[in-house]
């Protein structure tokens, strides 16, 4: 099982690293969802458990990519330095969200982002090699993993086209549909907003306040409730004629 470097866990986070946990933690990553029992176990004698402590970074971009990181516990942003040093917030990850799958594509073989803790946050770090044996034995994980980076470039490329033709009310909407969980529903289906209201603003490229402000107008109109960290979308269609037509 993983080596333990998470210092002296308290027995809320102890149920968050048994065997169990762990394993459902690695199949639970799209691309790893076949792999048998045994393998699974081989990636998890050779992973390390970690603890990062809010504010705290897990890699900087440009160091070697030697690991793959899945968020057991808490929230990190990641974040790139563009060629001219401005430091921008792609996207935060939680619970079950991996980081580094595109730097193990990469040539350089370097993180191709910074990835800092929003929360206490712990995770399982996988060694990076393993990762690229697994996709260069099994054509499976390695098509779904492709399928998972054409995924993730398209959301990318929404977000560039957001911040590029659209208005603040536009990126919020964008993001709030991207959240929506995949199956249809006629009950309200529900989004949870667990990682700070400011990095969610910068990851939206807005202030806190224009997030706040328009969160509100969202409520007012029916077309979502929050309570606490919920939201609640009420009226899916509402919320895409708001996109077309807010300015």
């Amino acid at each position: 099982m993983p080596t333990n470097t998470v210092p002296s866990p308290s027995s809320s986070t102890e149920r968050l690293f048994t065997p169990c946990k762990l394993r459902r933690l690695v199949v639970g990553v799209p691309w790893l969802a076949d792999l048998g029992t045994q393998e699974v176990d081989a990636l998890l004698d050779a992973s390390e458990l970690r603890a990062l402590a809010p504010r705290e970074w897990l890699f900087r971009q440009q160091t070697p990519a030697d690991w793959l990181h899945i968020v057991i516990s808490g929230a990190t942003r990641l974040v790139r330095v563009t060629g001219v040093g401005r430091t921008a917030t792609i996207r935060c990850v939680e619970r079950g969200g991996t980081l580094g799958e595109l730097s193990m594509v990469s040539s350089a073989g370097v993180y191709l982002y910074s990835s800092q803790a929003l929360l206490p946050t712990h995770l399982l770090s996988i060694p990076a090699p393993l990762c690229r044996d697994i996709m260069d034995r099994q054509p499976t994980c390695r098509a779904e993993f492709m399928s998972r980076l054409a995924l993730e470039l398209t959301d990318r490329l929404e977000d560039l086209a957001q911040l590029t033709q659209g208005d603040a009310m536009s990126r919020l909407i964008g993001y709030v549909l991207r959240q929506l969980p995949s199956h249809r529903s006629k009950a309200p289906r529900v989004i949870r907003l667990t990682i700070p209201k400011r990095w969610l603003a910068a990851q939206l490229s807005m202030s806190p306040e224009t997030l706040s402000r328009l969160l509100a107008k969202l409520r007012d109109s029916g077309a979502i409730n929050i309570d606490q960290q919920r939201l609640t979308v009420l009226d899916e269609q509402k919320l895409r004629e708001f996109m077309m037509t807010d300015g």
